[in-house]
This record gives C-alpha cells, structure tokens and sequence, in this order.
C-alpha cells in the first residue's frame, strides 16, 4: 500500500498557480520582445535599418546617410516645387514662364512617385513637408504679381535646382548602392532639363549662373 500511495502522490503533485503561470509567460513574452527588437529595431523598417545614422547594408549595396540626404532632399524639393509650378501657371504674367511651370510641376510629380518608390524599397523614412526655407520662398511667391512674380519665381527655382544638381552630382560619384545610382541618374536629369528650361525664359541673369 505504501508504494501504491507514493505513486499516487507522484501523480498530483501541484500544478503552478496562476499568478506563477503568467510570470512565466511574461517572462516567455519579455524574451520573445527582445529578440524582436534585436533582429528589427523600434522604428527601424525591416528592409535594412536604413534610418540608422550611419551607412547600412541592403541587397542592392551598402546605403549610406548621404544617399537618404538624397531623398530627404529631393522629396522637399518636389514639395514646394511642385505647388510653385501650380501656382505659377495661374499667375505669371509671362506665357513662357506659365509654360515652363506647368511642365516643371508636373515633371516634379513624377519624380515625386519615383522618390517615395526608392524610399520605400530602402526603408527611408521622408519629410511631408518642405523646410523652413522653401516655405519662405513660396510665401514670397505668394505676394508677388506681374513681371516681379515671374522673376521670384524663376530665380528661386534655378537657384534652388542649382543647388540640388550638385548634391546629386557629388552623390552620384560616391554612391554604392544599385538603386540610389539608378534613382539620382533619373533626378539629375529633370533637374538638368529644370535648369534649361527656366534659363529659357531670359529672366536668369548672368550671376545666377555659376
């Protein structure tokens, strides 16, 4: 009878009470938690922590802080460029100048959809707004009329495309990555045909071209 009783007793030992039982799948959980943020930090898109501070590696080669300037960039420079052009199409004074901005502004949107396209294959987080200054720059178009919009406006935009044009032409030399060289290829020529085309309206003095 002892040996039976002892066997029984083997067969209802206690089961871990409830508050036991969530411990251990808490820290089950906890485990699991970190190891997720491990493999794929906070905030960080699982294509490759591409908005970490220095340069990551993909598929399509090492993606440095300088390629996500790129985008960063040309993404704000679609942003107020493309409203620019809107704009200007309804209130430049020059047919030239209308022109060019319609084909600016819609040009600027293809780029656009190209430049969230790259960014979301490469896990680059972008801005929804312009900065500080093309803010500025658009206000002052905003209080402009006549023969002195059509100026604001052609040489806030050449200035601005002269300034990007080198970005990517510095970028474009540097860049490792496959589809960062695709994408600035692409940019530098709507912005090289931008250039052309505001310099076609006459209104970019000699000064503005260095």
């Amino acid at each position: 009878m002892g040996k039976a009783y002892g066997m029984a007793e083997r067969r209802r030992l206690p089961l871990p009470g409830k508050g036991r039982l969530l411990l251990i799948l808490a820290v089950i959980a906890a485990g699991a938690a970190a190891f997720a943020v491990v493999m794929n930090p906070v905030g960080v898109p699982a294509s490759g922590a591409a908005n970490l501070g220095g340069t990551v590696n993909t598929k399509w080669g090492p993606l440095s802080a300088q390629d996500r300037s790129v985008l960063v960039k040309v993404r704000q420079a679609n942003l107020w460029e493309t409203p620019a052009g809107q704009q200007a199409q309804q209130r430049a004074a020059s047919p030239r100048v209308r022109e060019v901005a319609g084909i600016i502004s819609d040009q600027h949107m293809q780029l656009d959809a190209s430049t969230r396209a790259v960014a979301e294959q490469l896990g680059v987080l972008l801005p929804v707004e312009p900065n500080g200054a093309q803010k500025s720059w658009l206000r002052e178009m905003s209080g402009k009329f006549g023969a002195d919009y059509d100026k604001t406006f052609v040489l806030r935009l050449r200035a601005a495309h002269g300034q990007v044009f080198q970005l990517l032409a510095k970028a474009r030399a540097q860049t490792e990555n496959t589809v960062m060289r695709s994408f600035i290829e692409s940019g530098m020529k709507f912005v090289n045909t931008h250039i052309s085309l505001l310099e076609s309206t006459g209104l970019v003095p000699r000064r503005a071209l260095h």
